[in-house]
């Protein structure tokens, strides 16, 4: 067993050489072992469409039901979904078996117990379970499809049921298993609708499917501009993150999208928290507390987020990479079609472009993410290393690496939980500004790193 696919948020790794059927249905039944011990009865299954996924989840919902569990298969469907179906259905936990937005060469396993998504030494101790071959065969187990996406399009439409104006949107599904969902919502909103990469297919054909990357969008862009539509929607492969783009093609980062989304939040309920992570601009945090909120900047991570959000009572929560966290009117958890229609409604409501809804926001020039590649044995602990020489001579925030606060910017070092890289990213006022910190930092790391 590769220990190294278990991972911070889940489970991942390259399908038939890290793990196989075997391997899924093993984790099938300690996962079910585990929910039948604290008295759950009942479990969903979901999937996205790699050619791995139908008999990885065949596996896993085996293993659950030989736990004596009642299993819930809900078929092909974006990730969302399977979380949605633990409110809707009010079960025990679950498992999605996905990749998300990795080559098609991979598969994975999100998993649930309760209504909670396992993150950190939870996933860790399924491992060492896994390992120990820690299970329990029980008998009772049986198997059950249900078709969750009716339900799931009737509750988005009791929450958005009409929008301001018709709208005219272009989807780019990137050929993940979004794209048989979303579309007919729009459509019954009222919005005129042009698809792109919306039939699943594992071999993404158009693109990878990661919307943070602004290649990835080539196609959106240029569907928005040739149609003059008021805006692009994107995803991943399994629709938890979404990405934008204005009526011009101007992309909008997670954050930027944030700040729409708090801004609207706010009008409703003044004074709500509002958390969000480090790799985040400074104009995040400064417009939600100019607008009546309480920012929280806290580690990057989206199961970590949604503990906090429990932790702090927070109505909304989102990062860069497009994982949105809606609390008001909806549950909680990561769901791009759902961003979706708030960000519909919120352009439809203002009656005018969506370019200039951020018009007032102060200008700042900024890196994307940048990765320097560091072994998974070290970055820990370079990371550390700088916290601890910016501590003594800079003001520095401290929840997730180091962000070196400067009188016009910020920088940041902080140890990726996926890759065996450091994440860096810097904020300031100007472009030469932006050069002086960030030449700074990055000497600053390569003495680190050669030390």
């Amino acid at each position: 067993m590769n220990p190294a696919v278990f991972r911070e948020y889940d489970i991942r790794g390259l399908a038939e050489k890290d793990f196989d059927k075997e391997f899924a249905l093993l984790l099938g039944k300690v996962h079910g072992t585990a929910i039948a011990e604290r008295g759950g009865k009942r479990v969903t299954v979901g999937r996205d469409c790699r050619v791995t996924s139908d008999p990885y989840a065949e596996a896993v919902i085996a293993g659950m039901a030989s736990s004596g569990l009642h299993v819930i298969d809900i078929g092909i469907c974006p990730t969302p979904l399977l979380y949605f179906s633990l409110f809707h259905l009010d079960v025990d936990g679950g498992i999605q078996v996905t990749a998300s937005h990795n080559p098609s060469e991979y598969n994975g396993f999100k998993i649930c117990l309760g209504k909670e998504t396992l993150y950190g030494q939870q996933i860790q101790e399924i491992r060492a379970k896994m390992e120990r071959g820690e299970h329990r065969g029980r008998p009772g187990g049986k198997v059950e499809r249900y078709e969750i996406v009716p339900p799931y399009h009737k509750q988005l439409m009791s929450d958005v049921p009409k929008l301001g104006r018709a709208l005219k949107v272009v989807l780019d599904a990137g050929s993940g298993v979004g794209g048989p969902v979303a579309p007919p919502i729009f459509r019954q909103l009222g919005c005129q609708v042009w698809e792109i990469a919306c039939v699943p297919d594992a071999s993404f054909p158009f693109h990878h499917p990661d919307p943070t990357v602004p290649d990835n969008l080539a196609m959106l862009i240029d569907k928005v501009r040739k149609e003059n539509a008021d805006l692009g929607i994107a995803y991943d492969g399994d629709a938890d993150r979404i990405g934008a783009v204005d009526e011009g093609g101007n992309i909008l980062w997670g954050d930027e999208l944030l700040i729409l989304f708090s801004r609207d939040l706010l009008k409703r309920n003044p004074g709500a928290t509002i958390i969000s992570e480090v790799k985040c601009s400074q104009r995040l945090y400064d417009d939600i507390a100019k607008n009546g909120g309480k920012p929280i900047m806290w580690k990057a991570g989206h199961s970590l987020l949604k503990a906090k959000m429990k932790e702090t009572q927070a109505l909304l929560a989102g990062e860069m990479s497009g994982h949105m966290f809606f609390k008001e009117r909806y549950f909680g958890y990561d769901d791009a079609i759902y961003a979706s229609l708030r960000l519909l409604e919120i352009v439809a409501e203002a009656g005018r472009p969506l370019s200039t809804l951020l018009a007032d926001l102060p200008k700042t020039v900024s890196t994307p993410e940048i990765r320097v590649d560091c072994p998974d044995d070290k970055k820990f602990i370079i990371a550390e290393r700088a916290t601890e020489y910016f501590r003594r001579h800079y003001s520095i925030i401290d929840v997730d690496g180091v962000r070196v606060q400067f009188p016009e910017g910020w920088g940041l070092i902080r140890a990726s939980n996926t890759q065996p890289a450091l994440v860096l990213r810097f904020e300031a006022r100007s472009e030469a500004k932006l050069k002086e910190y960030r030449a700074l930092i990055e000497d600053k790391l390569q003495e680190l790193q050669a030390s």
